[in-house]
């Protein structure tokens, strides 16, 4: 009785008073500004997600970013960018600086700006108004023209692919000037003008014959450019031996009907591209692409095992940096109901088939594996038995948790279980979305039961930490940021990397924000 009303003394002294609910109603604390802007900036793809609208997460960022100084913006811009591999608000917050500060904008633009993808979504973002302008200005103008003035002409034809704006559009606009005839062939190729065709880039003279019927081998080129064309099957072959990895992983189905596989050495082939290390690191691959590769894959029956396999071995590089971890270590992945929404938000046309509870199950997976004798406690209104096997691959795990799903949501249900056992224990890491609301009691005057229920467990566990991932955008959370607790968003391996500095005590003050906080601009 006398270790009870310690403990409930601990966890009331130390609890501080929640300040603000979340989007379903819970209490919770309010994120910093700094950290809220990270947040949205790691996970935000603006569309509409189980809690929030597309608008209200635009509208947000923009108001963080309206009271946050710009050197922070654009080290949040570069963070999300070369760290977290997003491409919607990183290319926001760079249209944001164009406004706020010229001299960080033009000194972060070429490092956010880093392909054809991202030179469209900044001209869109520009040309939408969102950040205050319809148009692009001189300064971004001259930007966008030195991009394509710095890229060979051959980059700049394969990076084309897309529309609202196409790349005619964009050199409409800025009017960049050719510092040779194939550029100045190319760019008039791109907006429809007369000109002389053997000034154009190899790549495309042998795209044009190509689709005139003029030659026979297939131009190396994004494989959208000839989708529109009556391909044979040795069209397809030649295609798959010069994909790039990204597009490899993202049509292993249609190769697979376009009747590519029937050659073993094609096979071989592809199955070495998928689990080369290298181009998995380049490719800058999220680990749940890879699982929602293998899930397509795996229910395609005349899919080659050696695919699968594959793509088994590429996930086990994906997620090599996911830390070795020194004592006892506990894995919370949230399967609540609102987990079955799209990672990325819904959106017409664009929305992915992964979904939260995916990614939650994965990077529970994928720490299960490097830590064999870690402990899995998935949750929802309560604490979900399911028992995991370490020794299984990630693959295999993952798609045990993920098959859970539904529920309410409930942060504080595993740390009351671990509580009601006196358990010990090192490291705890939640994935989740952090929208508790089943825990929530009738008085406003205290703190989350989550973060009660932490302090019962530090009180025990004296070094204990506490990491609580969200995988949606946000800017609250169950546990308010301290020494002992790290609240980070994202779905990159850089997730991982944070893990194991803050496990090792090797994070600064802020952790996450700190992190942020050193990107050299």
């Amino acid at each position: 009785m006398a270790n009870k009303t310690l403990f409930q003394t601990v966890r009331g002294i130390f609890t501080p008073k929640a300040d603000t609910i979340n989007e379903a109603g819970g209490k919770a604390y309010k994120l910093s500004p700094k950290h809220a802007l990270a947040q949205f900036a790691a996970t935000g793809c603006f569309s509409n997600t189980f809690y929030t609208e597309a608008g209200d997460q635009l509208e947000n960022v923009l108001e963080l970013t309206r009271n946050l100084d710009a050197e922070f913006i654009a080290k949040t811009a570069v963070y999300a960018r070369e760290k977290g591999f997003m491409k919607d608000m990183p290319a926001l917050l760079v249209a944001v600086l164009s406004t706020k500060d010229k001299a960080l904008f033009e000194k972060v633009f070429p490092r956010v700006i880093d392909n054809g993808k991202m030179l469209r979504n900044f001209v869109q973002i520009m040309r939408s108004g969102a950040v205050g302008r319809k148009s692009l200005g001189s300064l971004p103008k001259r930007l966008v023209r030195e991009w394509f003035e710095t890229q060979p002409a051959e980059t700049i034809f394969k990076q084309s692919i897309g529309q609202s704006p196409s790349f005619a559009d964009v050199l409409k606009m800025v009017h960049p000037k050719p510092q040779d005839v194939e550029k100045e062939a190319l760019y008039g190729w791109f907006i429809g003008r007369e000109i002389n065709a053997e000034n154009l880039p190899e790549v495309v003279k042998h795209f044009e014959k190509f689709k005139a019927g003029e030659a026979l081998e297939v131009p190396n080129i994004p494989f959208q450019m000839l989708t529109a064309l009556p391909l044979t099957t040795k069209d397809w072959i030649a295609i798959a031996r010069n994909a790039p990895w990204q597009m490899t992983r993202m049509n292993l189905n249609t190769f697979q009907r376009q009747g590519v596989f029937y050659m073993p050495e094609i096979v071989e082939l592809i199955a070495n591209r998928l689990r080369d290390a290298e181009a998995i690191k380049r490719a800058k691959v999220f680990p749940y692409q890879l699982l929602m590769a293998y899930k397509t894959a795996e229910a395609n029956p005349e899919m080659p095992r050696a695919i699968t396999e594959a793509l088994q071995d590429a996930m086990e590089i994906a997620t090599e940096n996911v830390p070795e971890i020194a004592g006892k270590v506990y894995i919370f992945p949230d399967v609540s109901g609102s987990m079955s929404s799209a990672v990325t938000g819904y959106r017409k046309g664009a929305t992915s088939a992964v979904r939260c509870i995916d990614v939650a199950a994965l990077t529970a997976s994928a720490i299960l594996r490097k830590n064999p004798q870690a402990k899995g406690l998935p949750f929802e209104n309560n604490v979900v038995k399911v028992r995991l096997n370490p020794r299984d691959s990630v693959m295999t795990n993952a798609q045990k948790l993920a098959s859970i799903g539904g529920g309410g949501t409930n942060c504080s249900a595993p740390l009351a279980e671990l509580n009601r056992k006196k358990a010990k224990g090192d490291v705890v890491i939640y994935v989740s979305d952090n929208e508790s609301w089943l825990d929530t009691n009738r008085t406003w005057n205290n703190g989350t039961e989550t973060m009660k229920q932490w302090n019962e467990f530090a009180s025990r566990n004296k070094d204990a930490k506490l990491v609580c991932i969200d995988i949606q955008p946000a800017t609250t959370t169950q546990a308010q940021e301290r020494a002992d607790i790290l609240n980070i968003g994202g779905f990159s391996d850089q997730v991982f990397n944070l893990i194991a500095k803050f496990a090792q005590g090797n994070l600064t003050a802020e952790h996450w924000v700190g992190m942020i906080e050193k990107v050299e601009l």
